[in-house]
């Protein structure tokens, strides 16, 4: 009987069985606690670090951001507060919980970026005016502009000075 103690949850797990549960190297763990603020363990009597399930979780979650999902610290410092906020670790994004109701509404998921535009060689710039872009802004771009024509022009009229290039 005392085997089946033993194969139930333990409450509290040391910083050295968390990262060989998680399969991290403790000096990150360390790490990530001074970076994620939702990452506090407590210590024992000894002064050791200890966590608890649900903070095996948030680590768990970290480490998919981090490793597999490729966020930044940042991103997925922010990544994991609107989860934590919402109640729902590692929840894909679009999908709804089974859990949640009508009167638990989630917070807006922040849309997805859109993909650049490719760039075009010569850019036109918008009027100052119905774009609110600064007009100073506006007219430094727009000498930026002419003197990039005037130098292009220069280099064309050298090129033809020099003569018809030889094969």
């Amino acid at each position: 009987m005392a085997a089946k103690a033993r194969v139930q949850k333990r409450l509290y797990y040391k910083i050295g069985e968390a990262c060989k549960a998680l399969g991290i190297q403790p000096y990150v763990l360390r790490y990530w606690e001074t970076e994620f603020p939702a990452l506090t363990p407590s210590k024992s009597r000894s002064g050791q670090r200890v966590y608890s399930q649900k903070e095996l979780e948030i680590i768990r979650r970290i480490k998919e951001l981090l490793y597999e999902e490729g966020y930044t610290i940042a991103g997925a410092k922010k990544k994991l507060e609107g989860e934590l906020a919402t109640g729902f670790l590692g929840e894909p994004d679009g999908e709804e919980p089974e859990e949640e109701t009508a009167a638990e509404p989630s917070a807006p998921e922040a849309a997805p970026a859109a993909p650049p535009e490719p760039r075009t060689a010569t850019p036109a710039p918008a009027p100052a005016a119905e774009s609110g872009v600064d007009t100073d802004a506006a007219e430094r771009v727009q000498r930026l502009l002419s003197g990039i024509e005037e130098a292009l022009q220069e280099a064309r009229e050298i090129l033809t000075l020099l003569g018809p290039k030889s094969p």
